[in-house]
Formats: C-alpha cells, sequence, structure tokens
C-alpha cells in the first residue's frame, strides 16, 4: 500500500489550467510555491504579480499556465481532494466490515495527511491548510455552475459519492446519504477553520478529537439503538 501511495498521479482534468504544471520545471514551481504563498497571504491579497517576485519569474509566464487565480485555487483543490481519494480508494480496500470501513474513511478526512512522494515538493500540509482556509471561496462566486459544468469539481464530488456508498452500506435504510456525506466533507474542514479561529466556539483541541466527534455522529445517525 505504501509503494501504490508513493506513486500516485492525480488527474486533475485539463480544463483547470491553460498549460499543465507538471510538464516543467517552472509549472512545479508555480504549483509548490504558490502553496506557500497562499497559505501566508489568504487568496484575497494573493496574485500573480506577487507569485511572480516569489518564484523571479514573469508574471506574464504564469498566466500561460492559469486563466486566473481561483482557476489555480481549483487546480490545488482538486489536488488535495485527488489525493484523498487515492488514499481513501486504497486503505480502505481490503476492509471488510462496512462500519470499519466508513470510520476509517472518516479518520483519512480528519487526520494529518500521510506524506505522498509523487508530491514530496509540494508542502501537503500547508496544502491542507489552503483547503481548510480557502477551498470554499474556489465555489462560492457567480460562476459556480459554469465552473461546475465543466467539471472543475468532478473530484471533489466523486470523493463524497464514495462516501455515499459507504453510508449506505452501513445503513441501506438511512434516508439521506448524501447530505450526511456532504456534511462529513465539509464539516470536517468547518470544524477545523473553527478550531483555529473562533477557539470559544469549539470543542475541539486535537485531531483526534475532531474524528472522535464524527465517529460519534455518524455511529448515532447510522447505527441508532
Amino acid at each position: 500500500m505504501e509503494s501504490l501511495l508513493s506513486s500516485i498521479k492525480i488527474n486533475v482534468g485539463s480544463h483547470l489550467y491553460i498549460k499543465d504544471p507538471e510538464s516543467s520545471d517552472l509549472g512545479q514551481n508555480i504549483i509548490s510555491h504558490s502553496i506557500e504563498l497562499i497559505n501566508e497571504l489568504g487568496i484575497e491579497k494573493f496574485n500573480f504579480n506577487k507569485l511572480g517576485k516569489y518564484i523571479q519569474s514573469n508574471e506574464s509566464s504564469i498566466y500561460r499556465y492559469f486563466e486566473n487565480k481561483y482557476k489555480l485555487l481549483q487546480y490545488l483543490s482538486a489536488m488535495y481532494w485527488g489525493i484523498i481519494e487515492y488514499r481513501l480508494v486504497i486503505e480502505t480496500n481490503a476492509i471488510e466490515d462496512n462500519n470499519t470501513k466508513l470510520l476509517k474513511a472518516i479518520k483519512i478526512l480528519t487526520l494529518e495527511p500521510k506524506n505522498i512522494d509523487s508530491y514530496s515538493d509540494y508542502n501537503q500540509l500547508k496544502l491542507r491548510d489552503i483547503i481548510i482556509d480557502e477551498f470554499t471561496k474556489s465555489y462560492h462566486h457567480k460562476d459556480v455552475d459554469n465552473d461546475n459544468d465543466e467539471g472543475n469539481f468532478k473530484i471533489y464530488k466523486r470523493l463524497i459519492l464514495r462516501l455515499v456508498e459507504m453510508i449506505k452500506n452501513v445503513n441501506p435504510e438511512y434516508k439521506y446519504p448524501k447530505a450526511l456525506s456532504c456534511h462529513i466533507v465539509e464539516g470536517v474542514l468547518q470544524q477545523y477553520y473553527i478550531q483555529r479561529h473562533f477557539k470559544s466556539l469549539s470543542d475541539h483541541k486535537t485531531e483526534n478529537q475532531v474524528y472522535n466527534f464524527f465517529e460519534d455522529t455518524i455511529t448515532k445517525v447510522l447505527n441508532p439503538k
């Protein structure tokens, strides 16, 4: 399993970029340093001019890869969710018990990500921080329907639907598997965001406590006594 995790290649979809950033050293430099800079500045203050200065390249060279910073954010989001999806598939594949499989998926979503060697040039912990702080900004805008039609969120949606199937396998009679799946994926990000920025509203001080919350919720919802 570790060897599989170390050699994955995420197909984020060509609709998210003009030129594949993985096809050149400059493109990979754009990705690695955009993770650093977006994590430091936030997406609102981040722009390609600042990124160009950061990597000592012309701003125009970045536009050869991405139409704008929100397409870049969507690319980073797709890369993150793709890594999570691969881990979910590989690490739950051999688990036969449906409850155990679902809880393992929740653990993958909530706990610190394992380092993926294929993406070792990218700071995956900072990428996760970006998703926690910025992911909703990749689709909370007027053009979201067009972006969705283009397939910009296909990996994210596919991950949620994988979770839906796991929920159905645990309790086929449960009426709201899609709503619950969305609640889990979005809720994990929200709980970490609240933990960081609204500490007085958070019950969680550790990642394990976030996992325990969702384990408790899922168990009570799907296996009521």
